[in-house]
């Protein structure tokens, strides 16, 4: 299903520019590659003079950053559209110019039926297009008419992005930074090859010389990312390929770069080689997203996944036995065509075998142009819903139950930000899970132990201990 939502819509905000600048306003749907994607995008665009604005109404350009994986998510931009015409035909009678840009998975898949019901959107780019940004705004004014960027280029996009990742400022400690792009698998009920296109990866040294300067800019916590992370095969610097355990290799001797985290890895690409990272390398966070999607051979099947459920509890074996301290993640799909009431059991069977710290289950719907869209045995929408909440009850109640054998531990920390509470500031644990403590913000940017004292709904809280610094 590609990479995990990210909290959405996002949007990339920043004061009122000044009179000379031009403002730009993005709104993000979707995953973490959407808000790394988005920041690029600023990247590209300040150049010709565009800096973010923190409403759509002070806006030059509006870009709307979209995703395909979500139910009716076409509709849902077109809804959005709708908004930002009258955005844009009120800025229109003040004189001013509003130029509408669809961005994204959606953009790739719906692009002329974007531009057939929204004639008033100026600009429809895929996710591998980004870069070429300027030259369709220029297009664009040009012709008085829409540009369409669809088209999967020759060229790799981030041999020509600018070198500085914006918003990327001090006091920033948490990245994201894609290294690898698109889906060779072609998954029955996924989209994502269709929209993104083959794997790519980017070169070793493009991908540690934005590492690096992230880490100037004093980032702690990096996270790669790709639709099929674990499938990177970047260029060497010695003109051989690297795999993601030699990136992390090298990633782990940037100085002030304590946690590398990556997602969304494949089964199917778990080696022994990236096992033996986490074993070796403390900066691998013991926290893993690996999607399974079912626990019954003959749905994995359907899904052309390529791997069993006996293969997923052994690679989950291998990596305890590697880090004895690792956590999963995944993500289930119930319903998929053809999907038996056994199927569904066996599915249930691999959660209680595995325990996961985390998870994210949905119902199979279709999407235009899988081939599951189009398969017979469609299962019930009644049917789905029971299967969902009967694994929802299961998945949350081992995440209730991992986060509590934390409590009445200590854990380090990297202090991020502020709490919602006065005198609170908040962290993350190397699972992920917030934590939240009583300290000053100067704390913020340190990692810091923790000792853990209650569970909460969806978070920890604890308190410091003696200020002690983790090592």
């Amino acid at each position: 299903m590609g990479l995990r939502p990210s909290g959405v819509p996002a949007v990339m905000t920043s004061p009122t520019p000044t009179p000379s600048a031009r403002g730009l306003h993005v709104i993000t749907w979707g995953c973490q590659m959407n808000v790394y994607d988005s920041a690029r995008m600023g990247d590209v665009l300040r150049p010709l003079g565009y800096q973010p604005v923190d409403t759509p109404d002070n806006a030059d350009m509006i870009i709307l950053n979209t995703c395909h994986i979500r139910d009716r998510a076409a509709e849902k931009v077109f809804s959005e559209l709708g908004r930002l015409r009258l955005i844009k035909e009120a800025r229109k009678a003040h004189g001013q110019n509003t130029v509408i840009a669809v961005a994204g998975c959606v953009a790739q898949a719906e692009g002329q039926e974007i531009l057939a019901r929204a004639p008033y959107v100026d600009i429809v780019l895929g996710p591998q297009t980004y870069h070429r940004l300027p030259e369709m705004v220029a297009r664009a004014a040009r012709a008085g008419g829409a540009v369409i960027e669809t088209d999967f280029p020759a060229e790799q996009k981030f041999d020509f992005l600018p070198d500085t990742q914006a918003p990327q400022t001090p006091g920033n400690h948490t990245a994201f930074l894609t290294i690898q792009e698109g889906c060779d698998k072609f998954c029955s009920f996924c989209v994502v090859p269709y929209t993104r296109g083959a794997e790519s990866s980017r070169s070793v040294a493009s991908v540690l010389a934005e590492a690096r300067r992230m880490a100037a800019t004093g980032v702690q916590d990096i996270s790669l990312l790709g639709q099929n992370v674990n499938a990177y095969h970047g260029e060497g610097p010695d003109g051989t390929i690297w795999s993601l355990a030699q990136l992390a290799y090298a990633l782990a001797d940037i100085p002030g770069l304590s946690r590398i985290r990556y997602t969304t890895s494949h089964p199917r690409d778990m080696d022994d080689t990236l096992i033996a990272a986490h074993r070796d390398l403390p900066q691998l966070m013991p926290f893993l997203h690996l999607p399974v999607q079912s626990g019954s051979d003959r749905i994995l099947k359907a899904m052309n996944r390529g791997h069993t459920a006996d293969d997923y509890r052994d690679i989950v074996r291998r990596l305890r036995d590697a880090r004895p301290d690792m956590a999963l993640s995944s993500d289930f799909i119930v319903g998929h065509p053809g999907e038996t009431d056994a199927d569904f059991e066996a599915t249930m069977q691999l959660v209680h075998d595995v325990g996961f710290a985390l998870a994210y289950s949905f119902k199979y719907s279709p999407r235009p142009g899988t081939p599951a869209a189009g398969a017979g045995m469609q299962v019930p929408e009644y049917v789905k819903d029971a299967r969902l909440q009967a694994l929802q009850q299961v998945l949350r109640a081992q995440q209730d139950a991992f986060n509590a054998t934390l409590v009445g531990r200590s854990v380090p920390v990297l202090f991020t930000s502020r709490g919602r509470k006065p005198g609170q500031i908040t962290g993350r644990s190397p699972w992920l899970q917030p934590i939240h403590v009583t300290g000053p913000e100067t704390l913020i940017g340190q990692e810091l132990s923790v000792h853990v004292t209650e569970r909460l709904t969806n978070s920890l809280g604890g308190v410091l201990e003696e200020r002690k610094v983790y090592a």
